[in-house]
Formats: structure tokens, C-alpha cells, sequence
């Protein structure tokens, strides 16, 4: 660490809390520079194109670049949803002091995280090993190979100068101390980064869960949902093995917290209630104040769990949310060619939610008459309100509870609540709209498909499947390749970026689920074909597990093993999870044995820190509860699995055939004039029926 106390320049920041910086406005450049940027598929990266500073993208090159000029790297890491990579680009890249400081001393590196998570990953593993806060954007200063020997997030301009001068000045005077300090530090990321194969490799067995969960139970905020304290995060994973959990070992108080946690997030300002979608986080403990930015990996998972909680709850509210989200994500975030773009800024016109937010003034234009009784239902109040004579429209009660106390009549509220949508958005529409981050990026279109799926599911809507079904279809035609490779990202008709275990793992998922609801097994064998892939260019035999960047590639990066769930779970968790499903139909015990594996290194942790393995928590439920397979075939099948498929069956995987299938869970089961139901538990089946009722009392 002796770089950090030698220079004693490092300030240390709270990117999510600190609201004291000025929120400037945008000033549109003369475009006076122009660099290696111009030509990023990457909005991000083409934010910067224009700075004074000499910007590369991130290659294999640029080690040599370094290299050849003797400089250090310097690797600024951001995406385009980024609040403060905004402000750090207007305080400092767009500053020609600044520029000429970063361009006479390094080489400079402008990382888009998500494109590059493999980038991020590193970079941001050295920085915790730094005893920083981790966050973005995210700046290093590296060694000309790549190693990184300094780093933190946001600085503010005077800060961010003192900083590169010094560190500078200190590795051009003392080169074999920093040298000695790259060394120790690539060892510590490449420990983090390593698996051991004795590591604590315990029976997998239910009070692995009940242990984790019980200590889950401490941070649970049982008023406002979510975790205790602030920030909030929706954390969709988490909920969704919660759910999971509740439903199986029928438990009130787990299952009482996710219902909260959907209806105060529904209820609130993280929740756009003119135009539907989630913003990323909130910023308070009751979900008012969002940081605005919306993801299209939060609000496809988020699709899942609202869809899934309908079925638990009934509860009327989670329905509105999945088809305004829908609704959302097909009018803002969809490509004419069925993909899906990434993200939508939290600025616009410089300031942080101008988009979102309203003044009464306004209000009362637009509504009229309407007005008041639209401030009592959206909280055009002291509650609701929150800068600069800005509210955020946020609910507390239900619609039943709203019109009972408004003399109204449930349907004449409704009628009123969707009129006031309407002329909201018809309004906001004509305000200068967020920066759009229209790339695509693979996996987290597979997050929307694997939504959209559930959606369908719950609500027998045709037009959620055939989103779904056109998104797929894009990924088929235009990024999945002859051998089973997948590219990470695509823009404008061209793939890019070799994919990653998440993209392979959450496709596979997403492709294995459109085959169960559509019967259509072209599904299935894209399925085996990515895992076949990922078999031969990821896994690795000792560990037993895959990696998340093609093994036996060169690359500055050290590779890892992503294990961790997080906002996005594990890409290893979701492989664990496809190989158990690709066992169950395709009856290759191999998939079962290396799904079972693959827990060793993580079983043991869930016990101590359940919120980091909650998709592997998932897959213990699987295979430590009771699981079913429930096979249908014949003319009427599709019919009887819509009867089957009524209310909430995370216990049971459904497939189904109307004509013979060489499938080997559907093989030679098909009996000409019978639609038959064969109920299996780990292969084994009982004897086929022809109801919907008795196979219902056999799972019962």
C-alpha cells in the first residue's frame, strides 16, 4: 500500500450520497479534438470522443502503445447511465489544464464496463484490494503492461490534478518500488481470482438455506421492504430465491417480506408511474428519490419477479407494474430489428431526473380540474416533494383504499388513473429526453426474453411471447455462430466483443424456457449447442467450474471465475442451473454431475453471506426439495399445460409435445387420440393420466 500513504493525495469519496457538487448544464462543443473514440460503438465512449484528452478504447495494443512510449496507463471506467462519469467528464476531461496533465504523463484508456465487464472486473478487484470504495466511474493508473498500482472513483478537478502529477512524479523516481508493489498487487488479484478445490466442500443439504436465511432475516426491512438502511437496490435475484424459499418451506415471514418489498418498490419513486420501468436504485430507505438512470437488465429480471409475485399474491398492483414495464421497454428500449438497447441516462439537459420530475405549476396546466385529486393519489405533497419546487410522484395505498376514501368507484379510479398516464407521458414526450445508451448487449437481452417468458406465463399474453420470441430471434440470426460462439455486444448490424460465460449462461437459460412454453425444440438444441461451447472454451476441469472470459486466450486481464450473484447473478450460478434443467430433459447424468460440483466451492458460503449466493441458494432448493418434471403430450397438450400452469410452480418444469419427439424426456410417450400427463421426479415417472386434477393430486 505504500503508494497510497507515500503520495497522501488520495481523497476518498461517497459517489452515491454526496449532492454538494454543482449540477452544470451541458454546453455543446466546437468539437475542437476529436480521438482514437470517433469511431466506438459505444455511446459512452463516444461521449468522449470530443475531449481534449488523447483517449484510446480499451485493446491488446495499447499495452504496446505504453510500452513503446514509456508511460504508465491510465484506464477511466464508466458507462453511459453514469451520473458522476458525467460530472467527472465535464469537471476534468473536457478541462485542457486536465487534458494536457493526463496526455503529457499517460497513456489514457476510456473503458465502457459493459461492454467490458471483464475490464471492470479486474480493475475494480484491485481497487478493493487498495481498501477503496468501489464505484463509478472508476479510475486507474497501471503499469505500461496493464498492472494497476493506484486507483480510486470520482475526484474532483484540483484533486484529480494533484494526483496524476504525484503519482507520476513518484514512479519516474522510484521505479523499483513500484515495481514491487505491481508485483504484490497483480498476486493478490490473482488469488481473488483463483478457486480453491479444497475449499470447504461440504454435504449439500436444506439447513445450508434455513442457516443463510435465518441470518438473511436480520437485515430484512419488514416496513419498507429491502435491505435495512440506504441506498436501496430492487436486487431481483435475491428476491426471486426469497420467493422461491417462502413458497417451499412455507415461510409467513419470508414470504410476508417479498410481498412488502414488490409493493413499496411499486408504490414509489423508484417506480416511474407515468411511463413504467425502474430506475436503478434509490437513493433513501423508502424508495422516493431514484438515481435516475433505468437498465434493461433491472427491468427484465424485475418483469420476472412481478410476474412470479402475481402468482404468489394475486396482487392486482403487480400485474399493472409487468405490463407497464413491458410497455416501457418495447416503446423506449427496442431496435426495429427485435433487439434490445441498454440503458436510458438519469440526466438530461445536464440535470440528474429532469426528465421524471414535476412542478405544480406544470401539474395544473396539464390536469385542470383533475389536479387536486391527482396530487392526493401521486403525493404532489411535502412527501413527494424533492428540489427546487420538483415532486416525485409516488403512492401509498392501494386503489381500493383510494377510491373508497374519494367516494369513487374502483373502475371510476381506474378510468382516472390511466387518463392521468396518458396526458403525463403525451406531455413528457416533448421534453428533451435522456441520453439513450442503444447498444446491445446479449445477456441482458436473454434477462428480458427469460422475463418475458414468466410474463406470459402468468398472464397467458400472446404479445409478451412474441416480444420474446422476435428478441430471441434476433440473437439466433444475428449473433449466435455455426460452432455455438456468441458475440457480447451488437449496434447498428455488427457484433462485437467476444461473449462471456454471462452471455452463454443467461441465453442458454433464456433459450431452455422458450422451448418449455413453446414446445418448439430449436430452443432446446441452440441450448446444447452453447453449452457444448462454453464445455470446450470455458470450463475448467480442476476447479469445476467455467470461466468467465474463453480460456486460453492473451489478454492483460487476469481471467476469473464469476461466483458471486449481484445485481446480475453469477454467470456460474446460472450454468449450475441450466446443466440441472438440460439433465432433466436430455437425461445426461454428465450435466447433473458437474451442476452438483460446481457447489462445492460455494455451498459453505451461503451460510454466512446468502445475499452474494442467492441463485446458487436456488439450485439447492432444486435438489434438496421436492422437484418435478411433468411431461405432455398429445393434441390438447399445450391446453392442458395452460391448465396446469395456473398460480405460482417454481417446484415443477413443464414440457410439453403435440406430436412424437425424439426428446428423451418426450420419447416414446406419445399414444395416438390421448393427450397424457406423465408427472417424473428425477427421471422417475409415475404412470401417465389424462387430467390436469390428477396430476395436480400426484405433485400434492
Amino acid at each position: 500500500m505504500f503508494l497510497i500513504s507515500e503520495v497522501q493525495v488520495i481523497i476518498s469519496l461517497n459517489i452515491y450520497g454526496d449532492k454538494q457538487l454543482p449540477k452544470s448544464k451541458l454546453k455543446k462543443m466546437e468539437y475542437l479534438y476529436t480521438n482514437k473514440l470517433i469511431n466506438s460503438t459505444s455511446p459512452y465512449l463516444l461521449q468522449h470522443a470530443h475531449n481534449p484528452v488523447n483517449w484510446n478504447p480499451w485493446s491488446a495494443e495499447i499495452v504496446e502503445q505504453a510500452k513503446t512510449e514509456n508511460k504508465l496507463l491510465l484506464v477511466s471506467i464508466g458507462y453511459a447511465a453514469c451520473h458522476w462519469c458525467h460530472v467527472m467528464e465535464h469537471e476534468s476531461f473536457e478541462d485542457e489544464q486536465v487534458a494536457k496533465i493526463m496526455n503529457d504523463n499517460y497513456v489514457c484508456v476510456k473503458v465502457d464496463r459493459e461492454e467490458r465487464p471483464d475490464v471492470d472486473h479486474y480493475y475494480m478487484t484491485a481497487v478493493q484490494l487498495m481498501g477503496q470504495q468501489g464505484g463509478w466511474p472508476l479510475n486507474i493508473i497501471a503499469m505500461p503492461d496493464g498492472r494497476p498500482i493506484w486507483g480510486g472513483t470520482y475526484f474532483p478537478k484540483m484533486s484529480w490534478m494533484k494526483n496524476l502529477v504525484a503519482i507520476a512524479d513518484f514512479c519516474r523516481n522510484n521505479p523499483a518500488q513500484t515495481e514491487e508493489y505491481a508485483v504484490s498487487l497483480q498476486n493478490g488479484i490473482e488469488q481473488a481470482s483463483l478457486i480453491k478445490t479444497s475449499e470447504n466442500v461440504l454435504p449439500v443439504h436444506s439447513g445450508i438455506l434455513e442457516n443463510g436465511v435465518a441470518r438473511w432475516k436480520q437485515t430484512f426491512d419488514m416496513e419498507n421492504g429491502g435491505r435495512k438502511g440506504a441506498p436501496k437496490f430492487p436486487m431481483p435475484v435475491n428476491l426471486d430465491f426469497l420467493l422461491y424459499y417462502g413458497f417451499i418451506k412455507a415461510d409467513e415471514n419470508v414470504l410476508e417480506y417479498v410481498g412488502t418489498t414488490l409493493l413499496k418498490m411499486a408504490r414509489g419513486g423508484i417506480y416511474d408511474q407515468v411511463g413504467g420501468g425502474f430506475a436503478r436504485y434509490s437513493v433513501d430507505e423508502v424508495w422516493k428519490v431514484p438515481h435516475f438512470e433505468k437498465m434493461l437488465y433491472d427491468n427484465g429480471q424485475l418483469l420476472s419477479i412481478y410476474s412470479k409475485g402475481f402468482q404468489q399474491f394475486g396482487n392486482r398492483e403487480f400485474k399493472t407494474v409487468v405490463y407497464e414495464t413491458v410497455d416501457f421497454i418495447e416503446r423506449e428500449l427496442r431496435d426495429p430489428s427485435g433487439a434490445f438497447y441498454s440503458s436510458l441516462d438519469a440526466d438530461s439537459e445536464g440535470e440528474e431526473g429532469k426528465f421524471y420530475v414535476w412542478n405544480v405549476a406544470e401539474l395544473k396546466e396539464i390536469l385542470k380540474k383533475d389536479f387536486e385529486l391527482f396530487s392526493l393519489y401521486f403525493n404532489v405533497n411535502k412527501k413527494g416533494f424533492w428540489e427546487k419546487g420538483n415532486s416525485i410522484l409516488l403512492r401509498e395505498t392501494s386503489d381500493e383504499t383510494f377510491a373508497e376514501n374519494h367516494n369513487l368507484t374502483l373502475e371510476q379510479l381506474q378510468v382516472k388513473v390511466a387518463d392521468w398516464k396518458n396526458i403525463l407521458l403525451e406531455s413528457r414526450s416533448k421534453r428533451v429526453r435522456p441520453g439513450l445508451d442503444d447498444k446491445t448487449l446479449i445477456s441482458w437481452n436473454a434477462l428480458v426474453i427469460q422475463g418475458l417468458v414468466d410474463a406470459a406465463d402468468a398472464f397467458k399474453e400472446k404479445r409478451f411471447l412474441d416480444l420474446a420470441l422476435g428478441n430471441a430471434g434476433f440473437i439466433k440470426n444475428n449473433v449466435v455462430q455455426p460452432n455455438g460462439k456468441l458475440f457480447h455486444s451488437w449496434k447498428n448490424g455488427k457484433s462485437s466483443i467476444d461473449g462471456f460465460l454471462e452471455d452463454y449462461a443467461i441465453t442458454v437459460q433464456a433459450f431452455i424456457s422458450l422451448f418449455e412454453v413453446t414446445g418448439d425444440e430449436q430452443w432446446l438444441h441452440l441450448s446444447e449447442k452453447l453449452t457444448d461451447y462454453c464445455f470446450t472454451h470455458f470450463y475448467d476441469e480442476e476447479s469445476g467450474l467455467f470461466y468467465f472470459s474463453e480460456k486460453g486466450v492473451n489478454s492483460v486481464v487476469t481471467n476469473h471465475f464469476q461466483k458471486e450473484d449481484n445485481v446480475i447473478p453469477a454467470s456460474n450460478s446460472v450454468m449450475a442451473k441450466n446443466l440441472h434443467k438440460l439433465y432433466l430433459i436430455m437425461g445426461k447424468p454428465e450435466y447433473l454431475n458437474v451442476a452438483k460440483r460446481m457447489l462445492n466451492p460455494v455451498a459453505s458460503q451461503f451460510s454466512n453471506y446468502p445475499m452474494a449466493y442467492a441463485n446458487w441458494g436456488a439450485f439447492i432448493l432444486k435438489i434438496t426439495s421436492p422437484f418435478f418434471e411433468v411431461a405432455i403430450l398429445g393434441d390438447n397438450a399445450e391446453t392442458v399445460l395452460k391448465e396446469l400452469q395456473t398460480g405460482f410452480h417454481p417446484d415443477i418444469m413443464f414440457v410439453f409435445a403435440k406430436s412424437e419427439s425424439e426428446i428423451p424426456i418426450l420419447k416414446n410417450r406419445m399414444v395416438p387420440g390421448k393427450t397424457l400427463i406423465y408427472v417424473c421426479k428425477e427421471g422417475v415417472c409415475q404412470l401417465p393420466v389424462e387430467t390436469a386434477k390428477q396430476a395436480l393430486e400426484i405433485m400434492n
